[in-house]
């Protein structure tokens, strides 16, 4: 009777795990697409410089950072997994979302200090825990860009190496 019980606690930590997870999981996801939308006019690229036809900027470091940890299901999952060999699929959307997270946050950091473009975007991931509930930490940094402060020129004038000055030279 007593294993019995054992394994009803089981399924039930198992379905709560699957139903909670797919909640938090959807309303993530939800939420990310919004705030991909809100931040889309800020852009990041992996390159290490800025393009030839970009104003002087001043730079600054931003960053965004997140952890995130699997749900009971997932690790049970995984753990099954594990036995056969393949890919993590249940761990894959995990880091999915923590990299679109991370990338969010990274942007927000580059609003705030007036930066529209974000340069030598870079990922470091570390894994905080094992065991049951395994959870990994996603670290995304980059340079933003923010234009200089350009004194007043004469009206009608195009200030020398902005985007402008250098389609209007071509």
């Amino acid at each position: 009777m007593g294993a019995f019980i054992e394994l009803l606690i089981f399924l039930g930590l198992l379905a709560t795990g699957y139903f909670v997870g797919q909640v938090i999981e959807r309303r993530h996801y939800a939420s990310i697409r919004v705030r991909e939308r809100r931040y889309r006019d800020i852009m990041a690229f992996p390159m290490r410089f800025a393009p030839n036809a970009v104003a002087a900027q001043d730079a600054y470091l931003v960053s965004g950072t997140v952890v995130i940890s699997a749900d009971y299901f997932k690790t049970f999952v995984a753990g099954l997994r594990n036995l056969i060999g393949g890919n993590f699929r249940a761990y894959e959307t995990l880091m999915e979302r923590a990299r679109r997270e991370a990338i969010l946050r990274l942007k927000e950091d580059a609003r705030r200090r007036g930066s529209s473009l974000v340069v030598c975007v870079r990922f470091e991931t570390t894994t905080i825990s094992s065991g049951w509930a395994p959870a990994m930490e996603i670290f995304a940094y980059g340079t933003a860009l923010v234009p200089r402060a350009m004194p007043e020129r004469a009206a009608g004038s195009v200030p020398p190496g902005s985007v402008s000055a250098s389609l209007s030279r071509g």
